[in-house]
């Protein structure tokens, strides 16, 4: 469905004369196949892959003689998006990449040439306690999970200027106007979605709340990827519905003084037809003798 609907996303954008320098998308394997025989360059989103890392490290941190990784966690994670968004090249993805694992027995400086030294100044641990030392379990399970063959082929496909967070966002914009566990007819489901793209191309942009000093204002907040921590975070401005007006204008100034037009137009659409039309329906009486 994923690949599918790719397709069929790139033909119209295709169809409006729109090129493409690259896309950005998790690491679906139909995807990439589709992608890589289409020629398009493909990078991947940075925030799936940290998720999938986080998950192997925290399990391996839990372990015997691997609890001293769980205070390298959080540094792990930003690592990968510092290495996403500072490298111009696959090599140098690959190189601040596996420089980490430098980095975590106190060696800052590095053997690939790409990448010669950490960029951080040099300064004295007061917590001697956190590096790690080579051959220890907990430093041979890290080395294994983050040089392992496909994380590296992935880390050189990071992508560095975009990801998919919006999109994410857009999600869970149509989530609200059209919930899953609801079932809707295939126009009042194409009606929502038109819904859910005008709420969010509003309001994408919103900036940030400010208080009546100027000063911009956050909020205290505790997300299930944090394991109870908690974090601040910016709190945008109020959205805004201009578009419910634009569409009652439309629908009052319009539609209703000539609705012919617009019923035409809604009579063009192509609607499939239910997946249980497919299947042939069994005889009620049947049904309840066989029962019976």
């Amino acid at each position: 469905m994923e690949k599918e609907g790719l397709k069929r996303s790139l033909d119209l954008l295709r169809a409006h004369s729109v090129t493409f320098d690259s896309i950005v998308t998790d690491r679906h394997p139909q995807v990439q196949k589709f992608l890589r025989e289409a020629n398009i360059t493909h990078y991947y989103d940075v925030w799936h892959i940290e998720k999938g890392l986080s998950k192997k490290l925290l399990k391996i941190s839990q372990s015997k003689d691997c609890e001293k990784l769980q205070k390298w966690l959080c540094s792990i994670k930003n690592h990968i998006y510092w290495t996403a968004a500072s490298s111009s090249s696959a090599q140098e993805r690959v190189a601040k990449w596996t420089s980490i694992l430098n980095h975590v027995q106190d060696i800052h400086t590095h053997e690939d040439p790409v990448f010669p030294q950490c960029l951080h100044p040099q300064r004295t641990s007061r917590d001697k306690s956190k590096w790690l030392r080579a051959g220890t379990p907990a430093f041979c399970r890290l080395e294994k999970v983050l040089t392992n063959k496909g994380i590296l082929k992935d880390v050189q496909k990071l992508s560095p200027h975009h990801q998919t967070s919006s999109m994410e966002a857009f999600h869970s914009v149509i989530l609200r106007f059209a919930p899953k566990n609801v079932v809707f007819s295939f126009l009042g489901m194409l009606c929502r979605l038109y819904l859910a793209a005008l709420h969010f191309n509003e309001n994408a942009g919103r900036p940030q709340a400010t208080t009546a000093a100027g000063e911009p204002q956050f909020k205290v907040n505790f997300p299930k990827y944090k394991k109870g921590q908690c974090t601040a975070k910016p709190v945008k401005a109020d959205p805004t519905f201009h578009y419910v007006e634009n569409l009652l204008n439309l629908m009052f100034e319009k539609v209703v003084i000539d609705p012919t037009p617009y019923v035409d137009e809604v009579l063009q659409i192509c609607i499939p037809e239910d997946f249980t039309a497919q299947f042939q329906k069994p005889d009620k009486l049947d049904v309840i003798a066989s029962y019976v």
